[in-house]
């Protein structure tokens, strides 16, 4: 099995009226999160963002469509999914970026990671995501918007 970057990118897919979309992780219930995913080698940070939308998503998103919102987090990686990286590797750094999308966008999420999609309004997405990082975007996204 090919070892994992610790190089990721967190999108937050969300509607023009702040409804974020959120996916349960597959045997994990109750861990809601946005879009996440490692990069690829030889892939830009864009390129990974728009491939882990498709993947998890059924969305099509291109590079343009993306908001690089030039932010970075720098975590430990959770110890139960320590061992898809190199032996050592214990932090992972992921780039943050977002994408609006309309609110009837058909969402397949990916069978194997995710077994549940739901829109929430952002203050609700915010309470429910388990990540941090994934809390902190939502909330800094809802302050961008005008």
């Amino acid at each position: 099995m090919t070892k994992k970057i610790p190089v990721s990118v967190l999108v937050v897919i969300h509607t023009e009226d702040l409804h974020i979309l959120q996916l349960e992780r597959k045997g994990h219930a109750g861990f809601w999160q946005s879009v996440t995913g490692s990069q690829e080698p030889g892939e830009t940070l864009a390129e990974t963002a728009c491939r882990e939308v498709w993947e998890e998503t059924g969305i099509r998103i291109t590079p343009d469509m993306l908001v690089d919102w030039q932010l970075a987090n720098r975590y430990e990686i959770f110890l139960q999914w320590r061992h898809r990286y190199a032996e050592g590797v214990t932090h992972n750094t992921e780039h943050v970026f977002s994408v609006c999308v309309p609110r009837d966008t058909v969402i397949t999420h990916c069978d194997d990671e995710h077994c549940n999609a739901r829109w929430l309004p952002w203050r609700e997405a915010v309470d429910a995501c388990f990540s941090w990082s994934n809390r902190d975007a939502i909330y800094l996204l809802a302050q961008r918007k005008p």
